[in-house]
């Protein structure tokens, strides 16, 4: 198969969360295991960073690599969703895997991944072990895909465990409170590993004590931490949390030995896209007018984006939004602002929502706009309709924003 031909069957054939939702959704670790002893079990042949939360665990895991990198560490990455090319969720040193070693490995386990039913995720998780182990990397940061305790990722045995925060999403899988969800992501939490918790939340603090202390983790609360304060190259206010965090992290990796200084986490953090490749977080799209997207789409992330646009000065705002089906509108529409013009758009993944839909919706928290078929179409109008002196914001569901780039 050429590379394409790789992807649509990738894509196409298996369950896949990023198009499917909830029926890609596996309870337990069984396939991972089975696909991992099928591979010679890669996961154990390289060091590793385990990065869960409802947001800002992508940020979080591209910081630290870059950090890492800046010391002279060849990094491994595994992160998703990706937003352009499957390639972004398997990198090295910030260098996507190639289309090659993607065909490569598929071919030569494809008999294997339709014997066993294997889902996407399971499949791309097995790929990634199985190329970090082979290219020899000191250490890999690995982003979990969903949760925690039932991830593909969730067979590894880190360095240092980190939870970012606890939200409210993926209700269906994880639960319906904070301490449930927190329960599933805490699930990372290995016996005897350290683990990072970034943000307090009063439903989360005792889950959190009570796993660390059955497993005899010890728990390290970023939150309580003075750390130094440090600029970094993505701007979204709610990156201050991510810092603090990745600071905490290198401190427990220090304790191991490594050989972290702090020009390496100041050179890092301040090269987090140069490093790593990282897209779609507060990033500017365009100047006259200024145009923005970000990638936060629920509702804890939303409520720091949203914000950030009263610190710009502009005219008008206009706002290109979509959403996947499974959104909590209720939870998400009042926190946009109704005095911004809306151009409601539908991303192009099964999962998406109709536009008409979300538009009907959205009236009834008074904001006011038009539907359009595509994200294109919505950010093409957007552009017509705003002066130099405008403002554009691109958001509301990653897949928006992969569109928008």
């Amino acid at each position: 198969m050429t590379y394409q031909e790789t992807l649509d069957w990738l894509f196409t054939q298996l369950p896949m969360y990023q198009n499917q939702g909830a029926t890609a959704y596996k309870e337990d670790l069984g396939n991972t295991i089975v696909l991992s002893e099928h591979l010679g079990n890669p996961h154990t042949m390289f060091k590793s960073v385990h990065i869960a939360g409802t947001n800002g665990k992508g940020s979080t895991s591209h910081m630290l690599a870059s950090v890492l990198q800046e010391a002279g560490y060849n990094v491994g990455l595994y992160t998703s969703p990706h937003l352009k090319d499957f390639r972004e969720r398997i990198r090295i040193n910030g260098l996507p895997i190639s289309e090659t070693q993607v065909v490569d490995f598929i071919k030569n386990n494809k008999s294997f991944f339709e014997e066993h039913r294997l889902s996407f995720f399971e499949m791309t998780v097995g790929m990634a072990f199985d190329y970090f182990a082979y290219e020899k990397v000191d250490i890999a940061i690995i982003e979990v895909g969903l949760g925690g305790r039932l991830d593909s990722t969730n067979i590894i045995t880190p360095e240092v465990a980190v939870i970012t925060n606890i939200g409210l999403d993926h209700m269906q899988f994880l639960g319906d409170t904070h301490a449930k969800i927190a329960f599933e992501k805490g699930g990372i939490i290995k016996e005897g590993i350290p683990v990072v918790i970034g943000e307090y939340h009063p439903e989360t603090e005792e889950v959190f004590g009570t796993l660390s202390r059955k497993r005899n983790a010890s728990l390290h609360k970023a939150y309580t931490f003075d750390a130094l304060p440090m600029k970094s190259d993505l701007k979204g206010t709610y990156q201050k949390h991510n810092i603090r965090t990745v600071q905490v992290t290198v401190a427990q990796l220090q304790k191991k030995g490594y050989g972290i200084g702090i020009q390496h986490i100041a050179k890092g953090l301040l090269n987090v896209v140069k490093n790593t490749g990282l897209l779609g977080r507060w990033q500017l799209l365009g100047e006259n007018p200024a145009i923005i997207c970000d990638t936060g789409h629920n509702k804890e992330g939303l409520s720091f984006v949203l914000p950030q646009l009263e610190t710009i000065a502009y005219e008008r705002l206009h706002i290109v939004l979509g959403v996947v089906s499974d959104k909590d509108l209720e939870s998400i529409l009042p926190l946009f602002p109704k005095h911004a013009m809306y151009y409601f758009c539908k991303p192009s993944v099964a999962r998406g929502m109709s536009a008409v839909r979300l538009q009907e919706t959205a009236a009834r928290f008074d904001l006011k706009g038009y539907h359009y078929e595509s994200v294109k179409e919505a950010l093409q109008m957007a552009k017509k309709d705003a002066t130099s002196e405008d403002l554009i914001f691109v958001g509301g569901s990653t897949f928006v924003v992969a569109e928008a780039l």
